[in-house]
């Protein structure tokens, strides 16, 4: 009875035995993970509406959020009102210059009865009817006339030209005031949350009715389609393995292993200390190297998940 419990129990051994020589010897081992992105509000204030959830799809260029930001706006409401006060400001020369253009014309109109009666007394100094006094009074009316409306004309001049300096003075305010209209713009538009990225909603920390500060974090989201298995070689192993390999990655499926394709894009150049957590190869190794495999994801791994990678020999990059 004895010698049949002990040849049941040996072959039961050699059966787990066999069992167990059909898993796949693993080259190395690590975790999943994700690209993160840290969303955050670019303006602060009050968060009037946030609709984030966690597990939430959300396509990229989404507005997700909206910060408080009526004080801007009324800032903007402000300077605009203050770029059309700049107008009230400015200085209409025409009212001035048509004095001056009537005050010219009188002058022109006098001019000419001058020289008519210029005219007139030349005649009669030539027949003895008048004399050379009243010939040259006329000449020197007229000399004063005409310097008075040289005066005037540089009076139009002058008033042309100070009221275009001075508009010009209250005008030059208005493009800084553009600028700034344009500068309250680009921080409104800072007051809507939108999402950067494609992907799945992983954390929330920010909710509806709170305030909120710029750079401070409101919900984090990766995109999920794609994880990255960061895994640690040996230094034995560095050699067996290049960029864009193809790779097969192993994930515990709780009844033996799902198998998933994956390619190698990245191998870090110094070597580390083996973390705790990782069993490589030759488990006796101090220092070893990480490297990165991407796998695509239909749904069934998770950030944080182990893999174990398994590096077929003779095989083409992708």
């Amino acid at each position: 009875m004895k010698n049949t419990q002990l040849t049941f129990v040996l072959l039961l051994g050699l059966f787990a035995s066999a069992c167990g020589s059909d898993e796949p010897e693993f080259d190395a081992t690590g975790t999943f993970e994700a690209d993160e992105v840290i969303v955050s509000s670019e303006l602060g204030g009050r968060i009037d509406s946030f609709i984030v959830e966690e597990g939430q799809q959300l396509p990229a260029g989404k507005v997700v959020g909206i910060i408080d930001a009526q004080n801007l706006a009324l800032q903007k409401e402000q300077v605009e009102a203050s770029i059309e006060a700049l107008q009230e400001k400015t200085m209409d020369v025409q009212p001035q210059v048509r004095l001056l253009q009537n005050q010219l014309d009188v002058q022109r109109s006098q001019l000419a009865t001058l020289e008519r009666e210029r005219r007139r007394t030349e005649n009669l100094v030539a027949a003895d009817a008048a004399t050379q006094k009243q010939l040259d009074d006329i000449n020197s009316q007229i000399d004063v006339l005409k310097e008075q409306m040289g005066v005037t004309r540089q009076q139009i001049n002058v008033q042309r030209t100070t009221t275009s300096t001075q508009n010009r003075a209250i005008l030059s305010e208005n493009k800084p005031l553009q600028k700034r209209v344009a500068q309250l713009e680009e921080q409104l538009s800072d007051a809507k949350i939108t999402n950067p990225v494609s992907g799945t909603v992983l954390s929330v920390y920010a909710e509806e009715g709170e305030i909120t500060a710029p750079g401070k974090p409101l919900y984090k989201i990766a995109d999920l389609s794609t994880l990255t298995l960061r895994a640690y070689i040996t230094g034995t192993q560095l050699s067996e393995v290049r960029l864009g390999q193809r790779v097969k990655v192993y994930v515990d499926s709780g009844e033996g292993y799902k198998v998933l394709p994956g390619v190698v894009t990245w191998i870090s150049d110094k070597a580390e200390f083996t973390p705790k957590t990782i069993q490589t190869k030759d488990e006796r190794a101090n220092l070893v190297y990480a490297m990165k495999v991407r796998v695509e994801n239909d749904g069934f791994l998770k950030i944080g998940m182990y893999g174990e990678v398994v590096i077929p020999d003779g095989e083409q990059e992708a």
